[in-house]
């Protein structure tokens, strides 16, 4: 009987008990009675089931390890629970036995004993089930009874409470049997209604999905959710003890401490957390809020956001249980800390109450801390749920987008919807139980209040209400200047993407420091509403930190003036409630805000959903060899945009057979490549009827090249075929190419292809298209990009040989590629003006007559350069109906080729162009921390924040400590000092401090501000002024990363952790301080735990730092593919790709939560451990505290040091610090971009041309050496020669041969390693770069426009007169086309002018020339896209307007250069022949003489 203690024995207990027998036996009653229906119930479940007995085998082999380990904890409770019961029946039994019975030691032995009996049969239901059935649920009974006996634990307990605060003493065993009761209740609850039990909802669906996953085979298995069971997260197979103290986190965070995590490390999510799975789970719950509805399936936001919370309703459902619990758990501090100080001043109370409160006190603390940990591991779990749903929606929807939907939506407010309102909606899981929590916590705070001060407490609630009230405008004007802020950033964001894209042709033109200007000043214009945003944030932190002080000095100032006594034991009571109540102050607006803020990503999100999809009626698909009609289109009229009468195509009817080569021609604009999209599906339809018998494969005029390896972007999803690859391989002439990477076809491809050259690209996608062996191939003119030579190689083989059976149909602005179609399409303004062969149509119209009529009239021009002299010798042989050449390259143009394709390949031996992002390893830097807290002002403002901090501390203490030490310890002690002393000293001090805390915001926030912009300048000029080689190996959207994520943390995060850091420290230790000044002793234990708490930390923060690293560099490639899909939609949809590539962001969204996940994992496994390390450090203090004899130290600073001791934990700095360590990453990552080496200067002061530079235009080239990298070989060498002063200077050579790396030394985007070009006699290497790129021109082989208008488009810089422009569109053939747009100049143009055809741009990209009117002009593949008409006009164009000019053309096109003064043919980086066309022709032997007979020999039809 040693268990109930007292000084009468168990006798004087039960006496005492029976006080409030009434209520007791009450209790007993329900309890037996509800223990007794329990056995009812699962008796008849139990004989139920054994009848109609049925298991579920599939899923068996599946799960059974995931619950066998929740079987057995399950089971392990139980028998403990029911143990601990027979001890308490035994206990009362003989209590009774000695003592005598009463009706309350009848009704409790009954409650025992039907306690020890239902726990014992719950036991062996168990055991029956798990060990003989395939089960792998607990049953909905045994959830129900669980949590019902959690709930009802909890509310006896209370009830204890308010017995024991009656004065009337309870049994010992009696708390520690309700307190079991609860903990293992708690378990229960985990583990029977939320312990993976997601996988019950829907079973079938599971299975199917864990099917279809390991049955998928893809080459990039170890981020796929189909993995070996031992590479899975431990999560997974976790038992409930390992769940509850993260310790299945441990062995990730020893191989952490042991090496540098890579993301191979990092296990695999658990099946259901996968993306594959969520992603069927929310598509399910969401097309389940719309069936039957009459809106069509449209998603709004409310069923989205019903979606998500019946996706994550048991994550929302544990973390409200958890909230409860923490709520309830934080305020019996507050709540018995007056009793406790009654205690000490008291020398009658026994000794084992003393005892009581501490285990009251520690337990309540440790309660608070699991629950807290817990929730806010389930709440980071839900989060990264919504993540992943909304990822995966977003993405398929850009798949399935219509062309009018992309051009409503711009890519950067695509990518927003991932990076900005997807990452909102999952950190609102932080916010969601705020709503009803915050309200609890006001109630709870006033009733404590209530009860130590009474009608002082309304004053409280006042107090509250006021500053909750101050917090609404401040959250409005939050909410404004956030909108603001975003609005603000998306431009800058929508700018510095298009820069990016189009750095090349910035820097050629000169344009990049005014592109970085515009970019800067639309940061100044951010930073207007950025620095509202911080102020306003600094003010609402003000009000946060000041609500408790501000509170007390209204609540204390009440008391003071109606005379309400003041005692030691209230007033820390209140105190510590006022400390409580700070959080409910500050959340209350900020969690309307984030509403708002929800609502409004809900809203973008929502809305993308609900744009129009692809239609999928437009192309009628027949069965295939159903018909010999392989493409059929009737009375077709189709149109961009359904709203405007003006049809793209119409009136289109024609019939394509199976086996038929179709060619497409007409002038630039006339719909050539609408008509490609209408019969791929892309373009919508007005009226009319299109039919399709077979598979299709498209290549697109511009060509769309995915990041990754050349083979991956070749075999596109299909199965390597050795024999037909290295067939398609020799047939697209790429070969070479391959043979000569160091990589071969492993070579990593850049962004878009950006380590390509036009050719290479448009080469590998004809390869992709033949490799795919599809029925009918529609070919966007793929052979605008490359020379003739490879053009006519690639029509022979590829369209003649290998597709000889296929259906073609191919645009081509070649007039030679015509004679061997079976049926030509010649198209102006939308509408097929005729059709027919190449005889049938050459006299029956006009404008087939026009195409042709200019080619001949290019070849009139070829044979007039020969006077008239015939060109038969330089065509050997008649020329097959069937093939172009017969003829094949000598054995020295061989090696010649191999030569220039060796030359051409810039692949860097020692790796690939493109390398993975570079991630910082092991502990950020010292220099890091230094250089950001320096940047600003050299660091003056870090000792006045510090300063203000310790001082706002120490007044903080000073004021607790007056109000303690000035006030009695009871209503019988009179007051040391007079009330209106006690309370101006309070408010005196009260003010000081606040005064303190407003001074340190305003210095953090300003420093931060200053510092963010600096950083920002700094970044962002070096990236404008980084070489091209920067941008060919570096993705934009690593860059992007760097100016939006991780500038928006330096922007407001890192201040806002460095604030939060800086609080933790001082207020730790403040509390230590206080805590030892009583009891000094404590030091010995402060140390040692301190000591554990920063082992633990350095042995955590070692992997944290790496995993949160992991999920920056991961976050990427998510957004990245995104923008890639949606660029090249329409490829992916013609190749029946979708499935793939969803499934490939499965993978990378899994690869981006995964680190995410761990982390979770990782910070609140140190979490728990600091949390139990602060609690036994905190019970070893107050039984020190209880031990001390009484008088030795006053009761007032006893329960002072008690109240501090009620927040004491180390875990808050530790959580501050790495969190500041996380966020400081993004410095790291901003500091390494704002170190990029440099090109030359832009100005060189003293060697500045002047302002008619140049002003004759003569180009010497002396002794030029160039070479890509210093390892690597000469690209030009010897290289001399001179453009004389206004001549027509034509470049032509193989692939490879040097042509466009003359072009990039002439603009210097190389520089020469050897040798000089003279200008005028101005050597370009002395003056700056901006002199001389922008006294240049050149119209680039990539015809590139900017978001906005015409005329912004046409003038940048804003230089020219309206006047001027129009003349300038008159000259280059645009000026009618601009006349028909509404805007004229004005005309829109949508992102990479996607609403103007290739041509148009090119024709734009001349414009600007004529505008600038340079002495210089360079052409590098300019009239590629555009047919021979407009080539030619543009060249009469460039010979009519340009007469003193010197113009050097790169052209495939040998009627471009044949009218020219000047070729220049290169061949491996040297002159090899220089001089007049006439002249060169004359010589039979000469390269350039076999490149035009080539060109013939493709004309002579």
């Amino acid at each position: 009987m040693d268990a109930f203690e007292g000084s009468k024995g168990y006798m004087t207990i039960w006496i005492l008990f029976s006080q409030s027998s009434t209520t007791i036996i009450i209790m007993h009653m329900f309890s037996a009675s509800s223990h007794l229906i329990m056995l009812l119930f699962l008796s008849i479940s139990w004989a139920y089931k054994r009848r109609k007995m049925y298991t579920l085998e599939n899923s068996k082999s599946v799960l059974k390890n995931t619950y066998f380990s929740y079987y057995w904890s399950a089971l392990i409770s139980c028998m403990g629970l029911s143990f601990c019961d027979i001890i308490i029946c035994l206990l009362n039994y003989l209590s009774g036995y000695i003592h005598g019975w009463s009706d309350l030691k009848y009704v409790a032995q009954l409650d025992f004993s039907f306690r020890t009996l239902t726990w014992f049969v719950i036991s062996v239901y168990l055991h029956i089930e798990f060990s003989h059935s395939s089960d792998r649920k607990f049953s909905i009974l045994l959830r129900i009874w669980w949590a019902f006996y959690f709930i009802m634990s909890c509310s006896y307990l209370i009830i204890y409470f308010g017995i024991y605060c009656k004065q009337l003493s309870l049994p010992f065993l009696l708390w520690v049997s309700n307190v079991v009761s609860i903990i293992f209740g708690l378990f229960f609850c985990y583990a029977g209604l939320f312990a993976k039990g997601r996988l019950d909802e829907d079973l079938h669906l599971l299975d199917s999905l864990l099917k279809m996953s390991s049955s998928q085979k893809n080459d990039d298995g170890e981020q796929g959710p189909s993995v070996n069971r031992e590479s899975v997260t431990p999560y997974a197979n976790a038992n409930l003890f390992s769940i509850f103290t993260f310790s299945w986190i441990g062995p990730l965070l020893a191989l952490g401490y042991e090496k540098t995590l890579d993301l191979e490390d990092v296990p695999q999510l658990a099946s259901y957390d996968c993306a594959n799975v969520t992603f069927t789970c929310f598509r399910n719950k969401l097309e389940s809020n719309y069936n039957g509805s009459g809106d069509g399936g449209q998603v709004c936001k409310l069923k989205l956001m019903k979606a998500l919370i019946l996706l994550t309703w048991k994550e929302i459902l544990m973390t409200a249980l958890f909230s409860i619990v923490c709520i309830l758990a934080s305020y019996v501090g507050p709540y018995l800390i007056d009793s406790f100080v009654k205690y000490l001043n008291s020398s009658h109370q026994l000794k084992y109450k003393g005892y009581v409160l501490v285990f009251i006190f520690f337990l309540s603390k440790l309660i608070r801390y699991l629950s807290e940990r817990h929730l806010f591991f389930q709440l980071r779990k839900m989060a990264n749920r919504v993540r992943v749903a909304l990822f995966t929606i977003i993405y398929k929807k850009g798949l399935r987008l219509s062309s009018q939907s992309k051009q409503g939506h711009t890519s950067g407010e695509n990518i927003n919807l991932l990076s900005v309102d997807v990452e909102r909606i999952g950190v609102f899981s932080w916010y969601l139980h705020d709503i009803w929590r915050v309200p609890v916590q006001i109630v709870l705070a006033l009733l404590i209040l209530y009860k130590s001060l009474g009608l002082a407490s309304l004053i409280a609630f006042a107090a509250t209400m006021i500053l909750m009230l101050a917090n609404i405008p401040l959250g409005i004007l939050q909410e404004k200047v956030q909108g603001g802020l975003m609005d603000s950033k998306d431009r800058r964001m929508k700018m510095t993407s298009e820069a990016l894209r189009n750095m090349r042709i910035l820097k050629l033109q000169g344009w990049e420091m005014k592109f970085l200007d515009k970019i800067i000043g639309l940061r100044n214009f951010e930073t207007r509403w950025l620095k509202k945003l911080l102020y306003t944030s600094a003010m609402a932190s003000f009000v946060y930190l000041c609500a408790p002080l501000f509170v007390s000095m209204v609540t204390f100032g009440f008391c003071v003036l109606m005379r309400i006594p003041l005692e030691s034991g209230k007033i820390l009571s209140a105190l510590s409630t006022f400390e409580i109540l700070q959080g409910p102050i500050y959340s209350l607006p900020d969690t309307i805000s984030m509403v708002v803020q929800i609502k409004v990503s809900l809203d973008r999100i929502a809305s993308f959903l609900c744009l129009d999809d692809l239609h999928p009626d437009i192309v009628q698909k027949l069965p295939r060899d159903s018909t010999e009609v392989t493409i059929e289109i009737v009375k077709g009229n189709f149109s961009w945009d359904l709203h405007t009468p003006n049809f793209t195509l119409k009136d289109l009817n024609f019939r394509v057979y199976h086996g038929m080569r179709v060619a497409v021609c007409g002038s630039v604009g006339s719909g050539k490549s609408s008509l490609l999209s209408c019969i791929l599906g892309e373009l919508p339809k007005v009226s009319g009827h299109i039919k399709l018998n077979g598979t299709k494969a498209y290549v697109a005029q511009s060509p769309w090249i995915q990041s990754g390896k050349i083979v991956d972007n070749i075999l596109f999803g299909k199965g390597m075929n050795k024999e037909r690859y290295e067939m398609i391989l020799e047939a697209c002439s790429l070969k070479k190419d391959l043979e000569l990477c160091a990589y071969g076809d492993q070579t990593i491809i850049g962004e878009r292809g950006i380590n390509l050259s036009g050719g290479q690209k448009q080469r590998i996608q004809i390869a992709r298209a033949l490799y795919h062996d599809a029925d009918i191939y529609l070919l966007d003119d793929p052979f605008s990009a490359v020379d003739a030579h490879t053009g006519t190689h690639l029509f022979k083989e590829c369209l003649l040989r290998i597709l000889r059976s296929k259906t073609v149909i191919y645009i081509t602005h070649q007039v030679e590629f015509l004679a061997s179609a079976d049926l030509i399409l010649v198209m102006r303004d939308g509408r097929i003006t005729q059709a027919g062969k190449y005889e049938e149509i050459l006299s029956s119209g006009i404008d087939f007559m026009e195409l042709v009529g200019a080619h001949k009239k290019a070849l009139e021009d070829l044979n007039s350069i020969k006077h008239g002299a015939s060109l038969d010798n330089l065509i050997n042989g008649k020329e097959d109906n069937n093939i172009l050449c017969d003829e094949k390259p000598t054995q020295d143009e061989e090696e010649s080729e191999a030569k220039n394709y060796k030359r051409e390949n810039l692949v860097v031996p020692e790796g690939q162009l493109v390398q993975e992002e570079k991630r910082e390893k092991g502990r950020v830097s010292f220099f890091v921390y230094w250089k950001y807290l320096t940047i600003a002002y050299k660091g003056a403002f870090v000792p006045l924040i510090l300063l203000a901090q310790v001082i706002f501390q120490l007044l903080l203490i000073v004021s607790s400590y007056w109000m303690v030490l000035s006030t009695p310890i009871s209503e019988d002690v009179k007051p040391h000092v007079r009330e209106s002393t006690l309370i101006f000293v309070y408010i005196a001090l009260t003010l000081g401090s606040s005064l303190c805390v407003l001074i340190r915001s305003m210095l953090i926030v300003t420093a931060g501000y200053k510092t963010a912009t600096l950083l920002f300048n700094k970044m962002h000029l070096c990236i404008f002024r980084a070489p091209m080689s920067f941008f060919d190996s570096t993705p934009s959207g690593r860059i992007l990363n760097r100016a939006s994520i991780d500038q928006s943390v330096v922007d407001t995060a890192i201040p806002h952790k460095i604030e939060e850091l800086l609080i933790s420290v001082i207020e730790f230790l403040g509390t230590i301080a206080v805590m030892s000044q009583v009891a000094w002793q404590m030091l010995i234990v402060f140390i040692p735990m301190t000591i554990t708490c920063i082992w633990y930390q350095q042995y955590y923060i070692s992997s944290a730092r790496e995993l949160s690293r992991l999920s920056g560099v991961c976050q990427a490639p998510v957004i990245q593919h995104f923008a890639e899909s949606i660029s090249g939609s329409t490829t992916i949809r013609c190749f029946d790709q979708e499935e793939r590539f969803i499934d490939t962001n499965f993978k990378l969204v899994d690869g981006y939560i995964r680190p995410k996940f761990h982390f979770s994992g990782a910070i609140e496994w140190l979490c728990f451990r600091m949390d139990i390390l602060a609690s036994i450090t905190y019970a070893v203090f107050l039984v020190f505290l209880i031990s001390v004899p009484k008088g030795v130290i006053a009761p007032g600073v006893v329960g002072l040091a008690v109240t501090y001791g009620l927040g004491f934990s180390i875990y808050g700095v530790v959580w501050d610090l790495c969190g500041l360590g996380n966020k400081i990453i993004s410095i790291e990552r901003i500091l390494q971009y704002a170190c990029i080496p440099s090109e030359s200067p832009l100005l060189v002061e003293e060697n500045r041309p002047g302002q008619e530079w140049p002003s004759q235009g003569k180009i010497d080239i002396v002794d030029l050496q160039v070479r890509y990298a210093t390892h690597l070989p000469l690209v030009l060498r010897d290289f001399t020669c001179t453009f004389p002063e206004g001549m027509k200077i034509g470049i032509v050579g193989r692939t490879g041969s040097g042509k466009s790396t003359l072009l990039q030394v002439l603009f210097r985007m190389l520089e020469p390693t050897n040798g000089q070009i003279l200008i005028d006699g101005i050597n370009i290497s002395k003056i700056g770069l901006h002199d001389l790129r922008t006294r240049l021109s050149i119209i680039p082989q990539d015809p590139t426009m900017f978001e906005g208008t015409l005329r912004s488009n046409l003038d940048p810089l804003e230089e020219y007169t309206d006047e001027q422009i129009w003349e300038a569109l008159d000259k280059c053939q645009l000026g009618d086309e601009v006349r028909k747009k509404e805007g004229k100049l004005n005309s829109i143009v949508t992102e990479n002018g996607e609403n103007w055809s290739i041509g148009q741009r090119q024709l734009v990209c001349l414009g600007r020339v004529l505008l600038k009117k340079s002495k210089v002009i360079v052409l590098d593949e300019a009239t590629a896209s555009v047919d021979t008409a407009t080539d030619y006009l543009i060249q009469q164009t460039l010979r009519q307007h340009f007469l003193g000019s010197t113009v050097i053309t790169i052209a495939h096109r040998i009627t471009s250069i044949l009218n020219i003064d000047m070729v220049l043919v290169l061949d491996n980086g040297r002159v090899l022949e220089y001089d007049s066309p006439k002249k060169l022709l004359e010589i039979k032997s000469s390269s350039f003489a076999r490149l035009v007979k080539e060109y013939i020999q493709r004309c002579n039809f």
